[in-house]
């Protein structure tokens, strides 16, 4: 451990800064995990595209088609890549507690730096907020890690900004990734920000939250390498310019990126993100690879709309 628990919210306020990109898993054709794949990948965010911390074992990277030892795997890869160039958050998410506490441990020692626990689907529940209250703090007395929440529709209900900042009141609760809408995000930030980093994972958001809430975490989704290329990091560009106050320029630099955005979110089929996102890593030259089940595959019809939109729309490849 690079901190101790009481020195998680403070470890993370100065190093969980910028932009933080979820990981896609790659998987090979027999839909074993490609290992050497996600390392060249891990080398590109980091090295070429300079992201500044890597979000491993998500949703984004098919945490729930992937056995313990392989999330365990993931874990020991991104830290091994990673080193003391960019920051790693580790998804301990999981509907067994025991299984969120082992990885959690785990994460906690093969070094990595924080870890993100999904709110978890309840079943015959009344008194929620209670129980999520006791969820959190439960994670938090087993491991000293820091501790990011992260609340999604996919539990079936939102956590209330009231909620997330009393759970933000345990030492080593430092981040939260809240995917509500706007109005929540900007309450919970007036409520805990001085307690805990409040971020969304929508790129779309990324630089009004930067102006008009002053945040500077991005937590997280993959437009960091799939907006990106080495020669073309217009993101990480307008980031720069409104954290060092050019707000003008940084919204020059981010609407010039809205023929990508269009191209990228237009052509995605419902119920397929991992799988077009794979082959648009795959067209930026990045390892892509099948999904698993139960995720379904693009059709030929649905590469050839896609590939056609990323010719087109303007990044520098």
């Amino acid at each position: 451990m690079k901190y101790t628990r009481d020195q998680a919210k403070d470890y993370a306020r100065e190093t969980m800064r910028g932009i933080w990109a979820a990981a896609l898993q790659p998987f090979k054709e027999d839909l074993s995990v490609d290992e050497e794949g996600f390392r060249r990948n891990i080398r590109h965010w980091v090295d070429d595209l300079g992201i500044n911390g890597l979000f491993i074992a998500g949703k984004q990277g098919e945490f729930f088609s992937m056995s313990l030892a392989e999330r365990k795997r993931a874990f020991e890869i991104a830290v091994e890549e990673t080193g003391d160039k960019a920051g790693t958050i580790m998804s301990v998410s999981d509907q067994n507690m025991d299984t969120v506490i082992e990885l959690a441990e785990h994460a906690q020692a093969v070094g990595a730096d924080s870890i993100v626990v999904h709110a978890p689907v309840l079943h015959f529940v009344h008194d929620r907020d209670e129980i999520l209250y006791r969820y959190y703090k439960t994670i938090s007395e087993r491991v000293d890690i820091g501790i990011a929440m992260w609340s999604h529709p996919d539990s079936g209900y939102l956590m209330s900004p009231e909620l997330c900042a009393r759970i933000a009141e345990l030492p080593n609760i430092v981040a939260i990734k809240y995917s509500v809408e706007r109005p929540m995000y900007a309450k919970l930030t007036e409520l805990a920000g001085d307690k805990i980093l409040v971020s969304t994972a929508s790129e779309d958001e990324w630089l009004d939250n930067i102006i008009d809430l002053g945040w500077r975490l991005y937590l997280c989704s993959s437009p960091p390498y799939l907006i990106q290329t080495a020669k073309d990091r217009r993101m990480q560009e307008y980031t720069e310019l409104a954290f060092a106050g050019k707000h003008d320029e940084a919204r020059k630099v981010s609407a010039s990126l809205n023929p990508v955005r269009k191209a990228l979110k237009g052509t995605r089929p419902g119920g397929k993100p991992q799988s077009h996102q794979k082959y648009w890593q795959e067209l930026l030259g990045q390892v892509g690879g099948p999904v698993r089940a139960p995720m379904i595959g693009l059709t030929q019809d649905e590469r050839d709309r896609t590939k056609a939109a990323f010719e087109t729309c303007g990044l520098q490849l």
